[in-house]
């Protein structure tokens, strides 16, 4: 067939999704239905031990995983979530702080990582960094 590609050459994104552990799965969940709500991410699966973060059911992006006593990655790690707008990265900081996040640098822009780069940046109830941001004009 014409112009078809065969199926190990069509791209795919880098990552189906990342699992990070969380100590209290409860506090996480409320924590990250406010950070990603703010972006147009949802729940799209849970049960007692898990919370599943994307657009479409069943089809996580970000998983919460129970995992009492566990850590958070140490200093240089963490997860950059795409917003669709510097007004949805600024709901993400705003919602994330409201309930139980922590500051770890307010929106704004970060001419070091280019000219449009918009971001905010929080460490969620576990320790984890994550950040939302848009990176064009």
């Amino acid at each position: 067939m014409r112009g078809s590609v065969a199926p190990e050459l069509r791209p795919v994104p880098m990552l189906h999704h990342l699992s990070i552990a969380v100590s209290d799965l409860r506090k996480a969940g409320t924590f990250y239905d406010a950070a990603l709500g703010a972006l147009r991410y949802r729940r799209v699966f849970e049960d007692d031990t898990a919370i599943g973060y994307g657009l479409v059911d069943g089809e996580d992006q970000l998983c919460l995983k129970l995992r009492p006593g566990s850590a958070a990655p140490g200093p240089g790690f963490h997860v950059a979530f795409a917003a669709p707008s510097r007004a949805a990265v600024d709901r993400f900081h705003a919602q994330a702080l409201a309930v139980a996040g922590t500051d770890n640098g307010k929106p704004g822009l970060r001419p070091d990582y280019g000219p449009h780069y918009y971001a905010a940046f929080l460490i969620d109830p576990d320790g984890h960094a994550i950040e939302a941001v848009i990176n064009h004009a």
